[in-house]
């Protein structure tokens, strides 16, 4: 009898191990990090026909393919436009595969707008496809001058396989800072309004419909960040110029799309502030310890997201910058 007892509590034993060995196996498949595979782009309506594709909001990843930016289409009658093609030939199919979720029409336009590499280093993929690809002149010269740079920062990312990947530039390139065209009865213009995150930054402003494809001018919902090179006071004046022009609904380099009242918050606010605050700090031989500390306190932008990580950063290069001039 005591043989029989303990052999049915070995049974019961090696019964209870196996399923906690799979409750804890369960468990941690749902706390798995999503895979490039898993990662999709969020299509966005804006307006009849426009489409923001939303990216990931917080950091570049290997998983989302460096794709932390919003880019964007237009569908028109001959197929779509698109704006901006990602950072990599993955990120690029998976641009792709979410316009077809939207509209099974052909890709017939790339344009490029914005000089970072994940608005733009997918170009690869969609020139081996046939598809033509066209920016301004001035947001090409500043996607060579920093085409090693975002090498080398996509490959701390993505690891070695972005080795792999073939640079392509627009085929159509655009002297001047304005050009007006059509694709499928739909009239668009490429402009380039001024210096912002990057110099040579460019928009693509849709005047039937009002709306502007802004790029890296705007950062809806997180904390734009200045670069060493970004002239602050420039982006503020661009911004300016931008909402001059009164659209009703604004496409973020980051963020979701909204109309210029969100912009404005997000983003022209926050240069305005910067630009103000830190040149009366200047002038007034404030220490750059103390302006910082004075403006973190009861700071407006904290529900920003990364003010953490970006806002110190921001008003010390905006200092250094103002110092120096």
């Amino acid at each position: 009898m005591e043989t029989v007892i303990y052999s049915t509590f070995i049974t019961l034993g090696i019964f209870m191990n196996r399923i906690l060995l799979l409750i804890t196996l369960f468990l941690s498949c749902l706390s798995l990090p999503a895979t490039a595979s898993d990662f999709e782009l969020t299509s966005e309506k804006v307006a009849d026909d426009v489409y923001a594709l939303i990216g990931e909001i917080g950091p570049r990843t290997k998983e989302n393919e460096a794709l932390n930016n919003t880019m964007g289409f237009v569908i028109t009658d001959e197929g779509v436009v698109l704006v901006g093609s990602g950072a990599t030939e993955s990120g690029a199919k998976l641009i792709e595969k979410a316009i077809a979720k939207v509209t099974d029409k052909p890709i017939k336009q790339l344009i490029n707008i914005g000089a970072q590499d994940h608005h733009w280093m997918g170009n690869s993929y969609f020139a081996s496809k046939k598809i033509p690809i066209m920016a301004l002149a001035g947001t090409v010269r500043s996607q060579k001058n920093h085409t090693d740079d975002h090498l080398a920062r996509l490959k701390k990312v993505l690891g070695q396989a972005i080795n792999k990947e073939k640079v392509a530039y627009a085929d159509t390139v655009i002297k001047g800072k304005d050009h007006r065209f059509e694709v499928g009865g739909k009239t668009f213009e490429l402009k380039f309004l001024g210096a912002s995150h990057f110099s040579d930054d460019a928009v693509l402003w849709l005047p039937q419909e009002k709306v502007i494809f802004a790029g890296d001018m705007v950062f809806n919902d997180r904390m734009l960040g200045i670069h060493p090179f970004t002239d602050v006071k420039a982006w503020n004046d661009t911004f300016k110029k931008m909402a001059s022009m009164k659209p009703k609904f604004v496409i973020p380099g980051h963020g979701h799309a909204g109309g210029l009242e969100k912009a404005q918050k997000d983003t022209g606010d926050y240069l305005n502030w910067l630009v103000t605050e830190v040149s009366k700090s200047v002038e007034d031989w404030e220490g750059l310890a103390d302006v910082t500390e004075r403006l973190e306190e009861n700071n407006p932008f904290t529900y920003l997201k990364f003010y953490e990580g970006w806002n110190g950063k921001n008003i010390s290069r905006t200092y250094l910058q103002f110092e120096n001039k």
